[in-house]
């Protein structure tokens, strides 16, 4: 039972060399995505530390999504490979605390991939929209 008004905050951990240039590809070919996602840009995904990820949502996060090179295109090699291996682990601790894994996801995006990091922006919103406002967002 979610409100039509809910629009939810999202945060997007986005790599520099790749998902930064595809939301910036997707800027210039014009594409709309949903404008509640707050791009933060690391210099690689492999810095998407479990605590950053926590903190989002402590601090008012609906989603986050972490954003990062293709498998095996990775500028430090094996960022990419961390990065996934923390969102597990942090969707783990999501389920534990009540907030829903779900609310957590990785993805893989080329700096040539301005319509996927659109996609992306407006799947992952519409499915925070059907699961509500955080349960620590309640007030």
């Amino acid at each position: 039972m979610t409100s039509k008004n809910f629009e939810p905050k999202i945060v997007a951990y986005c790599c520099h060399y790749c998902a930064y240039g595809a939301a910036d590809m997707a800027g210039t070919m014009r594409l709309e995505y949903p404008p509640n996602i707050k791009i933060i840009r690391l210099p690689c995904s492999g810095k998407a530390d479990i605590l950053y990820i926590l903190r989002a949502f402590e601090d008012g996060a609906d989603g986050v999504y972490v954003a990062g090179c293709e498998e095996g295109s990775c500028h430090f090699i094996r960022g990419n490979f961390r990065a996934k291996k923390r969102v597990k682990y942090a969707k783990k601790i999501l389920d534990e605390i009540g907030i829903r894994g779900e609310r957590l996801e990785m993805h893989n995006i080329s700096t040539s991939s301005g319509p996927k990091f659109a996609r992306v922006a407006t799947e992952f919103t519409e499915k925070i929209r059907q699961l509500g406002p955080s349960p620590i967002n309640k007030n």
